[in-house]
């Protein structure tokens, strides 16, 4: 990927020593391409940032108090958890989607907040937000369409689920935060029996699939 620009507030001196070490690195074999699992897999599809941009975003949230900072890397979801009973088919269908779409530049701007629905402060998604959308729609159909209980709506998680006064910090202080830089791939994860989202392809845009 070509170097992200931004603009950034100053960011905080130390992360939080609640924040966890994370684990999401270890990434194992995918399983064997056997069709139906009668287990099921729960799977997600995301956008992940250039590494500086990540980076500067955990350490953010970790300073917010935020113990999921060091498991959770900075990314765009496309597709929440969702079950599946197809490995095979799944795979294909993201590879699919994939394939037809080109590469494109995304912004992340401001904050907003999901409160009081929710106890999320996030990043808004400026450029890039139809992409997204249109993404998810492609995505969340054939072997991973399911009823979503809130309509989608792309985002940057950056405080979740902690102080009130933590999500008004967050909100505040990052609402001057700007970054922009180009995506060309989205990741395919599995949520693993221990709870840890693994890495299973990371899917290349407009790139013919081999299946």
């Amino acid at each position: 990927m070509s170097s992200a620009s931004r603009v950034t507030a100053n960011e905080p001196k130390r992360a939080t020593a609640r924040a966890v070490r994370s684990t999401a690195s270890e990434v194992q074999e995918p399983h064997p391409d056997n069709g139906q699992r009668t287990d099921g897999i729960s799977i997600g599809v995301i956008l992940g940032f250039p590494a500086e941009i990540a980076e500067e975003l955990q350490r953010w949230r970790a300073s917010f108090g935020d113990p999921m900072a060091a498991v959770i890397p900075a990314h765009i979801t496309l597709v929440t958890t969702t079950m599946t009973q197809d490995w095979e088919a799944t795979r294909n269908h993201v590879r699919d989607v994939a394939s037809k779409q080109e590469p494109f530049n995304v912004t992340i701007a401001g904050t907003g907040s999901f409160r009081p629905v929710s106890p999320v402060v996030f990043l808004n998604v400026e450029d890039g937000f139809g992409d997204c959308v249109s993404l998810h729609q492609q995505l969340q159909t054939g072997p991973l369409e399911r009823e979503l209980p809130f309509a989608y709506h792309p985002h940057v998680t950056v405080a979740h689920d902690v102080a009130p006064e933590s999500l008004d910090e967050a909100e505040t202080v990052l609402k001057n935060y700007r970054a922009t830089f180009p995506v060309a791939s989205m990741g395919l994860y599995e949520h693993d029996d221990n709870g840890i989202w693994q890495l299973r392809e990371e899917l290349d845009f407009g790139t013919e699939p081999d299946h």
